[in-house]
């Protein structure tokens, strides 16, 4: 047979090599040669084999089938996301937000007040917001704390000295009592009801700057262990922390929400001036302080005399305690009740009254809710010599001293 140089048959033959048939393993059927019947063997091998088959395919197929599917959900839901923003986006209008500033300027700017003190620290700037038409002003106690006089300017212009009907230190709220008639006093709201990202406005006198208002959103609820406008201490309760413009001369001044109801009262910022994060006090803990002080002068709270903080992890490994179990005290006060019933500094209060605590806010709160006068056992653990150990104490609540928290 005659190749053509470079053939495909060049390429793979040798050009010495010897050539050995291979013989065929068994004679080929002839065309008369009965066909051999498919066995139960034959059937189990070829389902055995279906399976192994089908198997590999939906390994290697149905991620790629599932993946799909999510994308297809996914991308249906953005797609519909998208379609609603859309049309929400050429119905809605940064005119809204203008004429909704301008509306709650107007609507609650007259119940609006700014204070001007006298006292041992020279002369402060401060707000308060006017909360019914019989002169009563609800403001920080850090506004009017120590001071031996408040003067109090109104949106109409009008002045007058103000005095201070009572305080509550331990939230930093104090009211305030004015003489001038013919007011406009705002209307609460419930900060319960309050949604993180829902739009807030701040209303007030910062740097003396009166009939200032600012707006932003509810960044967070319940913000806990907020230290006061000094530094010097924390303040143990529930704070919103929005991001409204605050700056010093704000606090006491309202938070309210579209519909111009209060809903907090501004209270503390971080560092000296605004850096896009500020607190204030939810309309549900100022409400019931202002009525308590408005009916009695002073709202009466329980009193034990320590200083409680989280409780350290390496507190809680020495004493055998799961994490953040109890609260860790860094502080026993003399001659108050937790010293008179034998509480020690590095104790860990377990339970109060029965109930366990691992948030020194709450712990707190629970402090100052129970009646005065009241036997509370309250369970501690503390090491005794080498070992840990736990010990339940009687203490005798007391009425918390003034100015003392």
């Amino acid at each position: 047979m005659h190749q053509e140089p470079g053939s495909p048959l060049d390429a793979f033959t040798p050009d010495t090599a010897e050539v050995t048939a291979v013989p065929p393993s068994s004679p080929p059927a002839t065309a008369n040669e009965p066909e051999k019947p498919v066995t139960q063997q034959d059937l189990n091998r070829l389902r055995r084999l279906l399976w192994v088959f089908g198997l590999l395919l939906a390994v290697l197929i149905a991620p790629y089938v599932v993946e799909r599917l999510q994308y297809a959900s996914t991308a249906g839901k953005e797609r519909a996301m998208y379609d609603v923003a859309r049309e929400m986006k050429d119905e809605f209008s940064l005119n809204e937000i203008s004429m909704a500033s301008r509306t709650l300027a107007n609507f609650v700017g007259p119940s609006v007040v700014n204070l001007h003190t006298h006292g041992r620290r020279g002369e402060g700037e401060g707000s308060g917001v006017i909360m019914d038409a019989e002169g009563y002003i609800l403001t920080n106690y850090h506004v009017v704390q120590r001071v031996s006089s408040v003067q109090v300017l109104l949106s109409d212009g009008r002045r007058k000295t103000a005095t201070v009907v009572g305080a509550d230190p331990l939230v930093d709220l104090a009211v305030l009592k004015t003489e001038l008639t013919d007011l406009t006093p705002a209307e609460w709201g419930d900060s319960d009801a309050l949604d993180v990202g829902e739009m807030v406005w701040a209303l007030g006198s910062p740097f003396g700057f009166e009939k200032t208002i600012t707006f932003g959103i509810v960044s967070a609820k319940e913000r806990r262990g907020i230290r006061d406008s000094y530094g010097r201490r924390k303040i143990h309760q529930e704070f919103l922390q929005t991001d409204a413009a605050v700056n010093p001369g704000n606090s006491g001044g309202p938070l309210v929400n579209a519909d111009g109801e209060v809903v907090g009262i501004n209270t503390a910022i971080i560092g000296q001036s605004f850096r896009g994060i500020s607190f204030s006090i939810p309309s549900s803990i100022a409400r019931k302080s202002y009525e308590e002080i408005r009916q009695n002068g002073w709202v009466e709270r329980g009193y034990l005399g320590v200083q409680p903080v989280k409780t350290p992890d390496e507190v809680a490994r020495l004493l055998g305690l799961q994490r953040d179990q109890g609260v860790y005290l860094v502080e026993v006060r003399k001659n108050t009740p937790a010293d008179d019933a034998g509480f020690y500094v590095h104790d860990v209060i377990l339970t109060w009254d029965g109930t366990e605590y691992s948030d020194p806010t709450l712990l707190s709160r629970a402090i100052a809710a129970t009646p005065i006068g009241s036997e509370v056992q309250v369970e501690v653990a503390r090491m005794q010599g080498n070992q840990p150990a736990r010990k339940t104490l009687t203490v005798r609540v007391a009425t918390r001293p003034p100015d003392n928290l």
